[in-house]
């Protein structure tokens, strides 16, 4: 087996591991906001292949990122271009049952950022729910690479351009090492000060605290 064949089976076929705790993260979506297909809910950051899988669907979902929308979208689906930090007027305006967000404030760029991106959360909807992979789980989810968050800037930059377990190994240093400057695992303490009136849940693997989600009810 080649090593991108056991990535595909480790993370990112549907039958994997990785695929598994996406399902059970789902799950818990689901049960926490029973109310689900009667809500609108705003998507910071996602895709619409996200709420397509889920075994339930909202009533509207609005999803905002800075890619381009698919070339087709169901009826329930609107797709914007859009900064979740700096929000066009046209969306910041709007109002949602939900603020939804899986695995992007890591990705944003900085604390100034980061809170940016609280504030449009907490704005746009009364309840919200805001995932995040966990700073202090052993593997680093982008890369699956045992630690390499602890490691110097320079060390993550040859990590990214060669570890043969990353999505796209072989980059140049200069492309490995934007990619690494433009991700920040989060911890405990982080979450709480940029989502001060929401329960913490720990998303457990092994034992082991994997991912933090922020959510609060309406």
């Amino acid at each position: 087996m080649n090593i991108h064949a056991l990535r595909w089976r480790l993370v990112d076929s549907p039958g994997s591991w990785g695929a598994k705790r996406r399902e059970a993260r789902s799950r818990w979506l689901v049960e926490t906001f029973p109310e689900l297909p009667e809500m609108s809910v705003v998507d910071l950051g996602g895709r619409v292949g996200f709420w397509r899988r889920l075994p339930v669907r909202p009533k509207h979902v609005h999803v905002v990122n800075l890619e381009a929308p698919p070339a087709e979208l169901p009826d329930w689906v609107e797709v914007s271009h859009g900064d979740a930090c700096a929000l066009p007027e046209a969306i910041a305006a709007r109002r949602y049952d939900l603020a939804f967000s899986n695995s992007v404030i890591e990705h944003v760029g900085g604390h100034e950022r980061r809170l940016r991106f609280a504030e449009s959360v907490h704005a746009l909807a009364p309840a919200h729910w805001v995932q995040t992979p966990y700073r202090y789980f052993p593997i680093e989810p982008h890369w699956v690479a045992p630690g390499m968050q602890f490691l110097p800037v320079a060390a993550r930059r040859e990590v990214a351009r060669t570890w043969p377990l990353a999505y796209t190994p072989g980059r140049t240093r200069a492309e490995a090492l934007s990619r690494v400057l433009w991700i920040e695992l989060l911890d405990k303490t982080q979450m709480r000060a940029y989502f001060p009136d929401s329960v913490l849940r720990a998303e457990k693997a092994m034992g082991l605290t994997k991912s933090l989600i922020a959510y609060k009810l309406r």
